[in-house]
């Protein structure tokens, strides 16, 4: 008999699970859909009233082109959208920056001001549309200016729904998109929540994110473990702040990867939302039933696609966003079959959401919640994780916090380590990637990538320095004032920000002015 094959996160897949497999508590474990632990779902109903909220990650070159495919997503049938963000505007420097210098509008949408975040929103109805950002350091700064551009149009914060990620830990641990160091930044983020709680409140305030982590190469355990961790870093943070945990708790979201292998990732996801709810109700004491609930999205997982042979990525992310609606997402990206080659074309984003809208429509998922409740293997292996996430989660603690963790490189070293192990079985075959190490061939058809204006650079320092000229920067400077005053003391920094971005002040001026008075954060540096 042949060895038995090992799961992504270590544990042995057997050949075949019966009854003896299941833990002997499994009632327990299990509960009922939308019931504690809610391992069946955080909704008694699931899918089988609604589906998901089916996003479309999308963001490239200027404000207007990024407008323009949103149009084209919402035509098409997307119910949300989700914004990325180029490299200068994530780090929290504007367009005509020197360290911008060739950057601008590649990965992502060049935000400088109101004025860009003005066209990147218009003609969306933003109180009908739910619009997700993917932006951490300077988070607060583009929320703000969406409930600016909001305000404009005629909708209350009151009004608005969505979720910007906002989770600047594991920007140290795997991604590298930081700004500050982490103390000003967890009270930036606890800022941020009690800003929301009062002005915007529908808002997801956080999506503590395991998704960059899986794709610097975490197992589906790590993933979960140290993602958990974070949350439970921010929790206290916010704790610390003088929050009480049912007023910010259920605002609380996260952000995990889909994989091709389904079974590990439906337990996966079964695993994270028990262990959460136990958390929360059990160490943070808890009340409302919000508070212990992990809402989720998915992403379908980009690290598995391969240039070789594109087409078939449509097959792997067709499985992995079945793995997503199995393991009960809240919402869910499925990626563009290109994207390992380009930004995405009209047609491939297209596609990528027909995949949901089949998944949606056509198949019987939506028909009953929970599908593989009691099933052997997928119980099994949702206890393996939960015990294997739970370990992880303690050797985290005993390093006294996330944070000192993260100072003494636990989480990047046992990231880094998996992925070298995941790397050697791929050269070796032992792992097979189809298209790139088995069932080649000798060329593939020419393909036309997605070409990003080479323009957009020169475009946005015109603007930039237009707007300069146009708005009152005297207004501008007593404001950054403001800010920087409130920064140096404890009052929230995000009513002066505001108002420092209503009169025109830029990503990268109010970014700057942060810095002054936090500092930058190097890997080098001591907490």
């Amino acid at each position: 008999m042949s060895e038995p094959r090992s799961s992504e996160s270590g544990f042995p897949i057997k050949g075949v699970y019966t009854q003896a497999d299941l833990p002997e508590d499994l009632p327990d474990r299990l509960g009922g859909p939308g019931e504690f632990p809610y391992t069946r779902g955080v909704y008694s109903t699931m899918y089988t009233s609604r589906p998901w909220t089916m996003r479309q990650y999308a963001g490239f070159g200027t404000a207007t082109e990024s407008n323009a495919r949103y149009h084209q997503l919402l035509r098409a049938g997307t119910m949300g959208l989700s914004v990325a963000f180029d490299l200068p505007t994530q780090m929290g420097y504007d367009s005509d920056d020197p360290i911008a210098h060739g950057e601008v509008g590649k990965v992502g949408v060049a935000i400088d001001s109101i004025e860009d975040m003005r066209l990147l929103f218009d003609g969306i109805p933003l109180d009908k549309v739910s619009t997700s950002m993917t932006i951490n350091a300077p988070g607060s700064v583009l929320l703000l200016l969406y409930q600016l551009v909001a305000e404009e149009a005629g909708v209350p914060g009151a009004a608005l729904n969505g979720t910007i990620q906002n989770d600047i830990l594991k920007e140290y641990i795997a991604r590298g998109t930081y700004i500050f160091p982490p103390k000003p930044s967890l009270r930036l983020v606890a800022d941020t929540f009690a800003y929301c709680r009062a002005e915007v409140p529908k808002w997801n305030t956080i999506s503590i994110s395991g998704y960059h982590m899986a794709e610097a190469g975490a197992t589906p355990a790590q993933e979960i473990a140290f993602t958990l961790a974070n949350g439970v870093e921010y929790v206290r943070a916010a704790l610390a702040a003088g929050l009480a945990v049912d007023d910010f708790a259920p605002r609380l979201s996260f952000f995990f990867v889909a994989r091709t292998t389904l079974l590990e990732e439906v337990a996966k996801f079964r695993a994270a939302r028990r262990i959460w709810a136990r958390l929360m109700r059990d160490e943070f004491g808890a009340k409302n039933p919000k508070s212990m609930m992990l809402r989720f999205h998915t992403q379908t997982a980009g690290v598995q696609l391969t240039a070789q042979q594109p087409e078939v990525n449509l097959v792997r992310v067709a499985i992995q966003g079945l793995g997503a609606v199995l393991g009960g997402t809240q919402s869910l990206h499925t990626n563009s079959f290109d994207e390992a080659i380009a930004l995405p074309t009209e047609k491939a984003a297209r596609l990528a959401l027909r995949t949901q809208q089949v998944l949606a429509y056509e198949t019987d998922l939506t028909a009953t919640v929970d599908p593989f409740a009691g099933s052997y293997v997928v119980e099994a292996m949702t206890a393996e994780i939960e015990a294997a996430v739970v370990e992880l989660m303690e050797r985290v603690a005993d390093h006294g916090s996330v944070v000192d963790a993260i100072e003494a490189g636990f989480q990047k070293r046992e990231i880094e380590q998996s992925a070298y192990q995941m790397a050697q079985e791929i050269d070796s075959g032992e792992r097979v990637v189809v298209g790139l190490n088995r069932f080649t061939v000798d060329a593939d058809e020419p393909y036309e990538p997605l070409r990003v204006d080479p323009t957009i650079e020169a475009a946005q320092a015109e603007r930039l320095a237009k707007l300069r000229v146009e708005r009152d920067n005297a207004a501008v400077e007593r404001a950054l004032g403001e800010l920087r005053a409130a920064a140096e003391g404890t009052a929230n920094v995000l009513h002066p920000m505001k108002e420092a971005l209503r009169s025109r002040a830029t990503v990268g001026e109010v970014c700057g002015t942060l810095r002054q008075v936090w500092g930058t954060y190097r890997p080098s540096d001591r907490f």
